[in-house]
């Protein structure tokens, strides 16, 4: 049965459309190690500016980190925060054209107050928001609507992202999704604290916290996982087909029509900061649905992008690299280093996308002995990952006589799994490590012994692969059979 890492391996270009409220963030830091003389205040004595893409121009970022190409629309002041957010985005491969610009009203800017006391991690002290949440002109609205038309043939998601800036109208949200809809392409919203949400009637899906969904439909819940019932409801009222409700430290709660709700955990987590984190579940979920991801993959690649999200300062893109390496870690077995060839490629497409340097070597590992413990550490040394291909036990008796293996295949893999320095394990049929190579592909392959490199079967083979070859040196008196000889001998 193929896993989600598995699935993640075949994720291929997609396009998204991104509208609503684009947004620029700064960061002002300095040192606040003293209290003002005229106030009980802290000062900040600031040294760096530090800007980022914030609210959709955020969303569209971690679009782009996750492999997607996007189009955005939405409006800008004609200042210079509009001017810096443009060329950011475009810098990114964005597509602006549909991102207008209004003379009569300033760009929406998060201005945060970062203080290091005593050189010590970040903290957020104040944030200053420079905003306006007054409509946006009819014109403008009509303008970003013609590009949607246009656009929307191009496109296999729409992630509407409402800050309630003025942006996402009634008229706007529903003129989107019946466009959407029209042309049989999803929306996916991100909806606004505090506004009416029958502006996303008709929505494919939305991705409301459990404070969003409070305020909407005036129901308290427990910090824990809530009633499905009252979010079910309001699901029916609006049309929609899922929801995707997020629950912090508990995961996310699937919501799809009258199907019973799914409750996906997430990793607990030392939170740093949550800002961004809701834009990254609506990029991740569109990511994940545009590539054929089931709904309950979708969410959990969504909640491990989440994770990884709030583990950072500020909002800042998760690419797919890292969101692939933490399913990776989430679903590997917690004690065994064993993989089949197969799940062993995808792993290690997750280490070579992290920049890690792969090491394999390979042996019959019977009767284990000091000479193999100083060789595999030897080994692991010459990279980040290790890879030890162990023959099964036909091979073993064809090269080692017909009273070998000792100890077999199984337990040669139990014993090996317990080593610190080896990564990961792999059993081979073959009488040479070819295939074995051919599939993993290392940056590094080790033998040991007192070769010449030529002399080895597979130099050839590394050789024209373009791998780093490496002979480490024989320890004489240690092997495997001269250990076996000695306990004969009494």
């Amino acid at each position: 049965m193929s896993t989600l890492l598995d699935r993640l391996a075949s994720f291929g270009d997609f396009t998204v459309l991104v509208v609503g409220d684009f947004m620029l963030d700064e960061f002002l830091y300095g040192d606040a190690e003293r209290l003002s003389p005229d106030a009980p205040v802290p000062v900040l004595r600031s040294d760096r500016l530090e800007r980022t893409a914030g609210g959709s121009a955020n969303v569209s970022s971690c679009i782009q980190g996750l492999g997607g190409r996007v189009f955005c629309c939405g409006v800008v002041g004609d200042d210079e925060s509009g001017r810096w957010l443009r060329q950011a985005l475009s810098d990114a491969d964005c597509d602006i054209d549909g991102l207008q610009t209004d003379p009569d009203r300033p760009t929406t800017v998060k201005r945060s107050l970062i203080g290091l006391a005593q050189h010590r991690h970040p903290q957020k002290m104040f944030r200053i928001d420079v905003e306006t949440t007054d409509p946006i002109p009819d014109a403008i609205e009509q303008r970003m609507l013609s590009y949607i038309e246009d656009r929307i043939g191009d496109v296999d998601i729409v992630c509407l992202e409402d800050y309630g800036k003025g942006v996402c109208s009634d008229s706007l949200c529903q003129a989107v999704i019946r466009i959407a809809r029209a042309a049989d392409t999803p929306v996916f919203v991100d909806p606004a604290n505090g506004v009416d949400w029958t502006r996303y009637a008709g929505a494919t899906t939305m991705t409301p916290n459990r404070t969003e969904l409070e305020h909407a439909i005036d129901h308290r819940f427990p910090d824990t996982i809530p009633d499905a019932g009252p979010p079910q409801e309001l699901m029916g009222r609006l049309g929609l087909e899922s929801m995707v409700l997020t629950l912090d430290r508990h995961g996310s709660m699937l919501l799809r029509g009258d199907a019973e709700p799914i409750h996906v955990p997430t990793t607990t987590r030392s939170v740093y900061d949550v800002t961004g984190a809701g834009d990254m579940v609506l990029a991740a979920l569109a990511a994940a649905r545009a590539n054929g991801l089931t709904w309950v993959d979708a969410v959990e690649f969504a909640n491990a992008a989440a994770g990884l999200e709030v583990e950072v300062f500020g909002a800042q893109p998760i690419p797919l690299s890292r969101v692939r390496r933490e399913i990776m870690l989430r679903q590997a077995p917690p004690d065994r280093a064993v993989r089949t060839v197969d799940e062993l490629a995808t792993e290690l497409a997750v280490h070579r996308e992290a920049g890690q340097r792969i090491v394999l070597t390979n042996g019959c590992f019977d009767v284990v002995h000091a000479g193999h413990v100083a060789y595999l550490r030897e080994a692991a040394n010459l990279g980040d990952v290790l890879v030890v291909g162990v023959n099964v036990d036909e091979e073993v008796a064809k090269q080692k006589g017909p009273e070998r293996p000792v100890y077999p295949l199984q337990q040669r893999l139990d014993i090996l799994s317990e080593f610190r320095c080896i990564d990961y394990l792999v059993a081979f049929p073959e009488a040479t490590a070819h295939e074995l190579i051919r599939s993993v592909r290392p940056d590094v392959y080790v033998k040991g012994g007192d070769y010449r490199p030529e002399e080895i079967n597979e130099h050839d083979l590394v050789t024209e692969l373009g791998i780093d070859l490496q002979v480490l040196g024989h320890r004489p008196g240690l092997s495997s059979t001269s250990v076996i000889e000695r306990m004969a001998d009494g």
